[in-house]
């Protein structure tokens, strides 16, 4: 039986990008039926409701066997929803959220770096809690529990393990946040313990950043882990060494469950310009392909999209070119399909 994924255009320059990343698996004939259904803050801004997800795409996503979201917009007002990724996230506990960063030999000449970050992806400072208590303050609260620890914790040394790296760099400010960062790192010691092998070091986020932009190399063939403000903060920050955050896809996997997207935003200032980078939307598509059983279109598109990119004549203006966002697409899928064909 053919596996189903449903796709979430989002809001901006979503469409489009989702539009590339179609026509790229389609080219590689993929067997996975892939819906297409809305979600976002345009759609939110049409029809209102208590969510920026319809009953209808919830539904389709509840029936799917995993989905990719396009790039959403979220209105930072207090009274509009949370965000379709966070929604998400906690709905199908997508707890581990990674993002591999790996430079390209065209844009990065001096520079080779290629790890990837482990972020937990259902709590912390993104659970939501957060309360006025008088008009001159407010409060948010850093929920840690055990079990969120331990879920990322194993998901990231299993990956290690799976991938051969020895090194994991947990990141945390124990100093400070004792309790809950406490618990996050009793939950690393237990693993350490029962993952022989595998070297941890710890480094406190302000002293991480620090080295994301002095010495990005040392962090190379390993795990970066923590948890999920601080991950999101870091894994944007080592993004910024890859010559576009164009370039930095992502996976949100559970259990069950998975959700696949680009790691940037809308960018709604170049919507139907098709002009945005189109990477990290067509890489995210290939993972998500590979999560749905069809691992040799992930390689065939992963190999293609690093030739055109390397070759730099199809490429968007991030990346030093001057191709539009369904050229660069279509010269992917060409190689793509010819990868295939080998």
């Amino acid at each position: 039986m053919a596996k189903q994924a449903a796709i979430i255009k989002g809001d901006g320059t979503g469409p489009e990008l989702v539009n590339a990343m179609l026509h790229v698996l389609r080219s590689c004939n993929t067997q996975t039926e892939l819906i297409l259904c809305e979600a976002g803050s345009e759609q939110w801004e049409k029809y209102g409701g208590a969510t920026y997800i319809p009953d209808s795409t919830m539904k389709l996503l509840e029936e799917s066997n995993a989905c990719f979201k396009g790039p959403t917009t979220t209105i930072p007002r207090p009274n509009a929803p949370r965000s379709v990724a966070v929604t998400i996230r906690q709905k199908f506990e997508l707890y581990s959220n990674i993002r591999p960063i790996k430079t390209y030999d065209r844009l990065s000449p001096n520079k080779k770096l290629d790890f990837v970050c482990f972020r937990e992806a259902t709590e912390g400072l993104y659970s939501g809690i957060e309360f006025k208590i008088s008009e001159e303050a407010a409060i948010a609260i850093r929920k840690i529990t055990r079990k969120g620890c331990q879920r990322i914790v194993k998901s990231a040394f299993l990956w290690a393990k799976q991938h051969n790296l020895k090194k994991i760099f947990a990141i945390t400010k124990r100093n400070i946040l004792k309790e809950t960062d406490g618990i996050f790192w009793m939950e690393v010691e237990r693993a350490i313990k029962d993952n022989p092998g595998i070297d941890v070091e710890e480094y406190y986020i302000d002293n991480m950043t620090q080295q994301l932009v002095k010495n990005p190399e040392r962090f190379n063939n390993s795990v970066l882990l923590s948890t999920n403000l601080f991950m999101d903060i870091i894994s944007e920050c080592a993004s910024g060494n890859i010559g576009s955050i164009g370039n930095v896809y992502s996976a949100n996997i559970g259990d069950s469950y998975a959700m696949f997207e680009p790691a940037h935003g809308s960018a709604p200032k170049y919507k139907g310009m098709d002009k945005v980078n189109p990477t990290a939307a067509i890489l995210s598509g290939a993972w998500m392909a590979e999560y749905l059983g069809e691992p040799e279109i992930k390689n065939a598109i992963f190999k293609a999209t690093e030739q055109v990119i390397n070759e730099g004549k199809y490429v968007t203006y991030d990346l030093g070119g001057s191709a539009s966002t369904s050229k660069m697409a279509s010269a992917i899928a060409e190689i793509a399909m010819k990868n295939l064909k080998k």
